[in-house]
């Protein structure tokens, strides 16, 4: 199945992540037409100015094609890292450990913990994860700048690995200085989306808010059990949310993880707002150049629960195949998505009734395009709003967004199921109508005689006002 024909039948999105293996302009053309529709940018890893040269070539390729095309920069959060420790240093289960605010070296009797927000919070039985959860400390006792903590699960310690502490909300700025710097040189290069790490509360995308402004949209990314607690509330705050498997998966059982996981992804799509999943996905394709069956399955499970788009990570960053990567998650992805139109019970189901206008318009469009078997929906948006709203409903037939903006056109490529098109500023409803089926013709969506649901607002070009649907024969 050719990459052309992948794009044509898929709904859910794809998101590859770059880095020094994947950002020449010919891999970028590659990830393109294998299937790609968001470029995350990881600020965890290389400089700005590397950052900014893979901006640069995305834009260009935006420009010699013509094809919108979405940036995520993500940022890195307030990480916490152990400092310098001897190497070759082991701990051993059943042994005691101290952890101090000011030890430089480190070996295995003290370890260096220079984050003073962590002593703030820390409190007796309170869990430590260290190294992506190889090693785990609990905590026996505490004083100003040193507490002692019992090994529970030993072995190598090694300097700079990070710490994860699913015991306790601390009180840290989500935007440490770094992450400021990288957002404001994210913004000034137009990035379409920003990613918010190790997000707690509400508060913290608020804050975030205030200085992104409406320059991009924001996604806060669930890797803190603490996140779990104001789920609802990060949710509202947000424009998008990541399922961040990583740090959850770490700091999280499990055996929890796919639950929540499901939860994150219902709750998200009750209220419209597109949710991706994340982290090693294809995780075997870094180094093989297929994917193992359970990971076949855990995308498209990804697919079933209804996500709106699926990431890859190291598989194209630092990947040995990372088109091939793409490729086979685009064939995953398609084939769930068939099985879920021959077999609807499989995916996502029905929503309840929101008690709108905007979305008794968005479902009842939806009912008649497929009781008419219209080929295609249209809406015209000029915000998108109109386009999350139908994409909540999940329509079994393609959706074109007809938008003069070009922001909002890449943003929309994150979102379930979206194909866009520019359209000209206009307040004639007619005329755009006219518009949308040159488009329509144009892409071989649908001939002549077949049928079309479109979506507006009246009057027509004004921002906020979707109430209507038309249904015209080609």
């Amino acid at each position: 199945m050719n990459a052309e024909i992948l794009d044509r039948v898929r709904s859910t999105k794809i998101v590859a992540t770059l880095g020094n293996v994947s950002s020449s302009p010919e891999m970028l053309t590659s990830l393109t037409a294998a299937g790609v529709n968001v470029f995350r940018l990881n600020f965890s890893h290389g400089t700005r100015e590397e950052q900014g040269l893979r901006i640069d070539a995305i834009r260009a390729l935006e420009a010699k094609t013509g094809v919108p095309t979405c940036i995520l920069a993500d940022l890195q959060g307030p990480k916490f890292r152990v400092g310098e420790i001897a190497k070759g240093t082991i701990v051993k289960a059943d042994e005691r450990i101290t952890f101090d605010l000011d030890t430089k070296k480190g070996n295995a009797n003290i370890v260096g913990l220079p984050h003073e927000e962590i002593f703030k919070a820390i409190f007796p039985g309170a869990r430590l994860l260290m190294d992506d959860g190889k090693l785990v400390f609990r905590v026996v006792s505490v004083d100003t700048k040193k507490f002692v903590a019992d090994v529970l699960v030993g072995g190598p310690l090694k300097s700079r690995k990070g710490v994860n502490l699913p015991d306790m909300t601390l009180d840290t700025n989500p935007l440490t200085s770094k992450d400021l710097d990288d957002l404001n040189y994210a913004l000034d290069k137009g990035v379409d989306w920003v990613a918010l790490s190790f997000v707690q509360r509400a508060s913290d995308v608020i804050a975030a808010r205030t200085i992104v402004g409406k320059r991009a949209v924001l996604m806060s990314k669930i890797e803190k059990p603490a996140a779990l607690k104001e789920l609802s509330d990060i949710i509202a705050a947000s424009d998008g949310i990541m399922v961040a498997r990583g740090d959850l998966g770490v700091e999280l059982p499990p055996e929890h993880l796919p639950g929540w996981q499901k939860t994150i992804i219902s709750k998200c799509r009750l209220v419209g707002k597109p949710v991706v999943v994340a982290t090693q996905m294809l995780e075997s394709m870094i180094d093989a150049p297929a994917p193992t069956r359970a990971e076949a399955s855990d995308v498209a499970g990804a697919v079933f629960d209804g996500a709106d788009a699926v990431m890859l990570s190291a598989e194209t960053a630092a990947g040995q195949y990372p088109v091939e990567s793409v490729e086979f998650m685009a064939r995953i992805v398609s084939s769930a998505e068939a099985h879920i139109l021959s077999d609807p019970t499989s995916g996502p189901g029905k929503l309840p009734v929101e008690k709108s206008v905007y979305h008794a318009v968005a479902r009842t469009s939806v009912g008649l395009a497929e009781t008419v078997e219209a080929k295609v929906m249209v809406a015209f948006s000029s915000s998108g709003n109109t386009a999350v709203r139908i994409a909540r409903e999940r329509p079994a037939i393609p959706f074109l967004v007809m938008t003069p903006h070009l922001e909002v056109r890449r943003k929309l490529c994150l979102l379930w199921g979206t194909y866009t098109a520019a359209s000209a500023h206009s307040d004639d409803f007619e005329s755009a109508i006219t518009e949308a089926i040159f488009e329509i013709r144009k892409r071989g969506m649908a001939g002549t005689g077949q049928q079309v649901v479109i979506v507006a607002g009246m009057p027509f070009g004004i921002v906020g006002t979707t109430n209507s649907m038309r249904v015209v024969t080609l």
